[in-house]
């Protein structure tokens, strides 16, 4: 499984970014994708997962009613739409997939996009 992340930038906070994470299409319909991040000198954090079909999807608390996760199955992309950004969003933001069902767990995850940099200013 291959992962292409994108769509990281600045942004003031209040403002809003939308993260694209494009996957390989053999393997798109069943796989599940999660979104983490990592701030600067701070442990890589679960941010969002999706199911397979995006029937399932769970958020962290930090960004539950700001972020939405969102699944294009026809593109194989898989996409982070983050409003109301606040500068403790600013990291990189990296997706991340496996088969195995809803997890939270980093180390659930065997394939790893190369990371987008997303920075909110106050």
């Amino acid at each position: 499984v291959q992962l292409q992340a994108s769509g990281g930038g600045l942004a003031q906070a209040g403002g809003s970014l939308r993260l694209s994470c494009a996957v390989s299409r053999r393997t798109f319909r069943s796989i599940s994708v999660a979104w983490f991040r990592q701030a600067p000198g701070e442990a890589r954090e679960f941010v969002v997962h999706s199911s397979w079909n995006g029937g399932v999807t769970d958020y962290a608390d930090s960004v539950k009613g700001r972020f939405t996760i969102s699944r294009d199955n026809a593109k194989s992309t898989v996409y982070l739409q983050m409003n109301s950004l606040k500068p403790e969003d600013t990291a990189v933001y990296y997706c991340a997939a496996q088969n195995i069902g809803n997890s939270r767990t980093e180390s659930d995850y065997l394939h790893w996009g190369q990371g987008t940099q997303v920075t909110v200013s106050s």
